[in-house]
Parts: structure tokens; sequence; C-alpha cells
């Protein structure tokens, strides 16, 4: 429970917190009458339906049909308006750069995803093919872009990318460099952990929603991991280079034995593929290489089979760490990992049971994410408006409207 000294004091504080209460309240249970709004927030009606009347002039909300429920006559449905307010969110991983164009109520506009290899470009170019998809989305929308997030594979400090050992980067400031090529306030530019936005996009409209306590694990050349207690994001973090066996293979991180050697998508398809297969065409995504996987997989090929199940227990074998280090209620599998699977589920509960303590006590739900490849995506768009979610008030005003309490 939050400090008292936490909570605005000033009238003004006060109103921009019940503003973004009741944008997060029809967010996440959609059109709601203005009574309905009052028990959720408890609130007065008669503040409500001001409230309503300042969302409604910051076009922000519109009329969403009658509510019949309860006693008397019908009442006004509020929803939030779509297509008014946007969040671009920007991913880069080693073989492809995305965007996504989100609304306030969560609405996909756009999804774009390009096959590149991004290591071998570096950080500048990469930055130009990023401001690219930031244009090009903000010319398919018509009205406020709240702001920008980029998703990356790597330690950042909300503007920098402090170390990507996976993309070989090191300090790069992409905000700066984003705000330079798209002429896009600076202030309104953030960078990410890829695997802490998924997880947050994960819990809130995805496999893990309404679950407090969840690591969420993305799949690709790493392994990224998302970790939620109480509800709220603790860190995203490179969980592929948790040394799992000192004498391993080696590492791009310069180390030796790392998780992602084992489990990482590039190891994976070394362990069954020759470097002509298709699978390792790096003209191909990610989900491309995937969808090609489970198609042998479900031709009975034997070589993908066995590697399947070696995957499966190699990632049970990190996971049980997770989960005696963390305790949590669920492990999201996520990334390629989701794509497949029906081949790593049991492989992974077997492996859990045999190695972590809490499996004694029932252990932590193994499921596969809601939203597949579009996890990061979706969790850029959504950490990209979330300030507007936070504080509705930079909406411009227009004329106040009449209400109906």
């Amino acid at each position: 429970m939050p400090h008292t000294l936490d909570r605005p004091t000033d009238r003004a504080g006060v109103r921009r917190a019940n503003l973004a209460l009741l944008v997060r309240l029809l967010r996440r249970h959609g059109a709601q009458s203005r009574a309905q709004l009052a028990v959720r927030a408890g609130l007065g009606k008669a503040t409500v339906s001001n409230l309503v009347a300042e969302l409604e002039s910051r076009d922000l909300v519109r009329a969403g049909g009658r509510h019949e429920g309860g006693h008397g006559r019908p009442g006004q449905l509020v929803e939030l308006k779509p297509r008014t307010a946007w969040g671009i969110g920007l991913e880069v991983d080693t073989g492809h750069v995305g965007s996504t164009v989100l609304d306030l109520s969560g609405t996909a506009a756009t999804r774009r995803r390009t096959a590149l290899d991004v290591r071998a470009l570096g950080p500048e170019r990469t930055l130009d093919e990023l401001a690219a998809l930031a244009d090009a989305a903000m010319s398919a929308v018509d009205s406020t872009v709240a702001g920008i997030a980029v998703a990356v594979p790597g330690l950042t400090d909300d503007a920098t990318v402090r170390a990507a050992p996976s993309l070989r980067w090191r300090d790069v400031d992409v905000a700066a460099g984003l705000a330079a090529r798209t002429g896009f306030p600076l202030d309104r530019i953030t960078a990410g952990h890829n695997a802490g936005l998924a997880a947050l996009a994960e819990t809130d409209t995805g496999a893990a929603r309404g679950c407090p306590d969840v690591v969420f694990l993305l799949g690709g050349p790493g392994v990224g991991a998302g970790l939620i207690s109480g509800g709220a994001l603790l860190r995203g973090a490179e969980a592929g280079h948790v040394s799992l066996e000192p004498a391993g293979h080696p590492c791009v991180c310069g180390r030796r034995g790392c998780w992602q050697t084992a489990v990482g998508i590039d190891a994976f398809l070394r362990s069954f593929a020759t470097p002509g297969d298709l699978v390792c065409d790096p003209a191909l995504d990610l989900a491309q290489r995937t969808a090609v996987v489970r198609q042998r997989a479900q031709q009975g090929d034997r070589r993908v089979l066995g590697a399947l199940a070696r995957l499966g227990a190699a990632l049970g074998h990190g996971i049980a760490v997770f989960a005696d280090l963390l305790g949590p209620r669920m492990v999201v599998l996520g990334g390629y990992f989701a794509a497949l699977r029906e081949w790593l589920t049991e492989p992974v509960r077997i492996e859990l049971a045999a190695r972590s303590v809490t499996a004694e006590a029932g252990g932590p739900r193994i499921v596969a994410s809601r939203l597949g490849f579009s996890a990061v995506g979706t969790g850029a768009a959504q950490a990209a408006i979330r300030p507007l979610l936070d504080d509705p008030t930079p909406a411009p005003a227009g004329t106040p409207v009449s209400v109906e309490a």
C-alpha cells in the first residue's frame, strides 16, 4: 500500500490522478456507466461526471451506448475513444527490427517487421532503419502520438542502451539518435529491455493477466527474462548469460556455458540443421524459421523432435533456478519457445520436478505466451502510451461537453 506521502495532495494533482484512474478502468473493463465508474473508482457520481466531461473535452472518451442493468432509467456508457492517441513501439533484435502502433484502448493499428542482420549493420544504420519505421508509423496515424519506446535485448537506462552483448552494442543513445532523425521530442522517447516490456504486455492482456508474480522468458538469439513481483515489473534481464555449465560452449559475451548456448535459437538450430538448411537462412526472421521447425516436427522429423526434447530439458534446467530463487506463481514461455510449446512444455515440467525444490509445493505453472511474437512490440507500444495513461492532461482540451450524471 503506498505511503500517504506518495499521494498527490494538491487539487490539480488529485484531479490528474483521478483522470488517470478513470482511463485505466475504462481500458481494463471496457465501456462503463458513470455509476459503475464511481463504484470502481470509489468516487462520487458528480465527481465522476465532471471528470468524464474533461476526458471528453480532451477527445479521449466518447459515449458508448446504454447500460440497461440496475434500477431506474438506463445509464449512458462511456468508453475510450479509439484512434485519438497513439503509442509507437519499436523493437530491435539480432535478426530484425519492427514497429507496433497501439491506441489508448490497446488496439493495434499497424505492425511491421523487417528481417535484418543488425550486428552487421551496426547501431547507426540500425537507428536509420528504426527511424524509418517510426516515420512510417507517425504518417499512418492522424492524431496525437504520446511517445515512442524502443525494446532492446540489453541493459538500458531509459534512453541509452548500456550493454547489449547479442547486438554488440555498448552506450548507444537510442533516444537522442531517433530524436535527431525523426524530429520527435527527445523527452518522449524511451528505451527498455525487450523481455521486461513483453512481460508487462503479457500481464496486461496475455497469459499472465491477473497473476502478480511471474517470470516471462523471451526465447530468441538470447534469452531475456521479465520479472514481475506483486504485479509490478522488477526488471528485464539478460537471463541467457546465467552460466549453467562453466565448461560449456563459448558465448558471444566472451564467457562459457551461458544458458543461451543451450536454448538460444542459434544453438537450437545448430543442434539439428546444417549451414545450408532453410532454417539457417538469414533472410528469414525468427517467426518464419520457427514455422519451418513446427512443420517438420508435425511431420515427425526425428532430428527435430530429438532437438526439441533436448531443448525442453535445457530450458527446464534454467527455469528450476528461477523457480527456486524467485518462487513465481507462473512462468510464461515467450518468443520462439511459445511457438514450439507443444514439444517443450512436458520436458520442462519433468526437468523442473527433478531439479527444483519448489516442485514439492506444486511449483510454478508453465504456460505459453498468448501474444507470441507480438509481445515485445505490444509491450513497447504500451510503454510509449503509458505517460498518457498516468496523466491524461497533456492531451489538448477543447470545449467542455454536456454530460449526463
